[in-house]
């Protein structure tokens, strides 16, 4: 019998990026559905969302599971999941991280990134009129897609919005996280070079006992090469 996937996207992207892989789940005799995060479509009003929007959205998805769903998280969806789950857990039946955060507790997403880096973002959403960080080309081109062609940067950069810094600075709760009883999986694509290497291995080891699965690809491997990350995702509930 077939799994249902919920699939959370991570900073400055939409569900849009699961689309593929959604695609080749189906193809694979599953569900997958892959809900838009408040402040991510293009036209959203971003100057209001903050970080219980987005936990919230999640717990309406999986409230409204029919059977626990296997419930996955990209990039900075990690500590999302972290703290929807707890409020949750009987709508779970496996988490899975993809290249996902996955955060102390009392920390936030701006605690483990570069001061440059994240003073710099700070400082752009500042200036923007709806406090969000836009797009930055460079990094997306260099670092999330270091190791992809070209055409598939423009084609990712086309779609991505500007990202509600809250996402970003606001430190989690992570004490509910650790006394969840749910099954964990870390699905990692080993081209990454988004951060330093060992850096999502490190954090994954506060998961505890949890499925490893090592897949190829970028942080972007989701858009560019989604057959293999649904592999990814299908041999970490196996």
């Amino acid at each position: 019998m077939g799994k249902h996937f919920v699939l959370i996207h991570g900073a400055w992207h939409g569900g849009w990026c699961w689309d593929g892989v959604i695609a080749e789940l189906e193809k694979a005799g599953h569900t997958a559905e892959a809900p838009t995060m408040p402040g991510h479509n293009p036209d959203d009003d971003r100057s209001t969302v903050e970080f219980g929007d987005y936990v919230q959205a999640i717990v309406d998805v999986m409230q409204r599971q029919p059977e626990p769903a296997v419930l996955v998280g990209h990039s900075s969806a990690g500590f999302l999941l972290m703290s929807a789950a707890p409020k949750v857990p009987d709508k779970i039946a496996q988490l899975i991280f993809l290249n996902a955060f996955i955060l102390p507790d009392k920390t936030c997403q701006f605690d483990l990134v570069p001061p440059e880096a994240s003073e710099g973002m700070t400082a752009a959403a500042m200036a923007s009129p709806d406090r969000s960080v836009p797009v930055i080309e460079d990094f997306v081109r260099g670092a999330l897609m270091a190791t992809e062609p070209v055409e598939m940067q423009n084609a990712l950069l086309e779609r991505l919005v500007p990202q509600p810094l809250a996402l970003f600075t606001t430190k989690i709760d992570a004490a509910p996280f650790q006394s969840v009883a749910i099954p964990k999986a870390v699905v990692f694509s080993r081209e990454d070079a988004s951060l330093p290497p060992g850096a999502f291995m490190g954090m994954a080891q506060s998961l505890g006992e949890h499925r490893f699965v090592e897949i190829d690809g970028s942080h972007e491997a989701l858009f560019t090469n989604p057959a293999v990350v649904a592999k990814g995702l299908l041999d970490a509930i196996a």
